[in-house]
């Protein structure tokens, strides 16, 4: 199986506390059989305290360069000094690693190359296995840039993963939000699923967040999570969208979803005799089934 043949689906929100990474674990417990889970949300992943890992191969992580000045070729003449606008080179002209942005101008205007770009570390990325199969995440340095190049990392390791185990998926847990890195896991996904929440600052975020789609074309489905904390907006938000994203389920909010986290658990593997919590893990599982049908994916 080439990885190019692989299937990508990304679970994105507008904002935090959606409910995101609950729901996504509850797919991936689900999809094990046809996944490799991806954790793309480097900056602050969390799908580890689910599916505690154990990691079977690292790998170094080198973002934006840095600059270094040779103090044995520098003649202290300024002119890296005088062109940095970030405050980076000190007054004996050597640079500041924590300041230096890497935009390597002092580089350049250096008029006896005593500056060299070196590669910084800035982070790592994992295969690891969890319960439910391998998964590929990551960990950005406190403080790097270049989140969005780390992402594309993880997918790309992920796709190759996915290929050599014959999965047909790479389901991938994106970064609230619309920067960098939530923009690095979509570009190239077959579609994405958007975690919203009825509320006034949820239907905002969301609208930013299917504007970005529009921009890209990416298709993608609307699930509403915890719907029933404000049925007027749940409402305005399938009426709104419902022509362009589809609003494909409702869950209710229900407080399995914090014992389920509590517990280490997706909430399709907590024991349950309660008719509202079967209920939402009906749900979960439809919901799972349309990603393969979608998809064309035979479980």
């Amino acid at each position: 199986m080439k990885a190019d043949d692989v299937k990508q689906v990304t679970v994105i929100s507008g904002k935090g506390g959606t409910g995101k990474s609950s729901i996504i674990a509850s797919l991936a417990r689900l999809l094990q059989d046809s996944i490799i889970l991806a954790d793309a949300d480097v900056d602050a992943a969390d799908l580890y305290l689910i599916f505690p890992p154990k990691k079977t191969e690292s790998f170094d992580y080198f973002g934006l360069k840095t600059a270094e000045t040779d103090k044995e070729i520098c003649i202290d003449c300024g002119k890296c000094r005088d062109s940095c606008r970030f405050d980076a080179i000190n007054e004996d002209f050597t640079i500041n690693p924590i300041k230096c942005e890497g935009c390597s101008f002092c580089y350049h205007v250096c008029p006896v190359s005593a500056i060299t770009m070196k590669d910084t570390l800035s982070g790592q990325y994992f295969i690891s296995r969890t319960r439910i199969g391998d998964m590929v995440h990551a960990r950005l340095n406190p403080g790097e840039e270049s989140s969005g190049l780390l992402v594309a990392e993880v997918r790309k390791t992920a796709k190759r993963v996915a290929a050599e185990q014959e999965r047909k998926l790479v389901l991938i847990d994106g970064s609230p939000g619309i920067g960098c890195p939530v923009i690095s896991s979509l570009i190239g996904t077959d579609f994405a699923l958007v975690i919203a929440e009825p509320t006034v600052s949820g239907h905002h975020d969301l609208d930013r967040i299917l504007q970005l789609l529009n921009e890209f074309k990416i298709p993608g489905f609307i699930i509403i999570n915890r719907s029933n904390i404000n049925d007027d907006i749940s409402k305005k938000i399938e009426e709104e969208f419902q022509s362009t994203f589809p609003v494909i389920g409702k869950i209710p909010y229900n407080p399995i979803f914090v014992k389920a986290m509590l517990e280490k658990k997706s909430v399709v593997e907590m024991d349950s005799d309660n008719e509202d919590v079967l209920a939402i893990q009906n749900t979960l599982e439809k919901f799972s089934n349309l990603i393969l049908e979608k998809l064309k994916i035979s479980k």
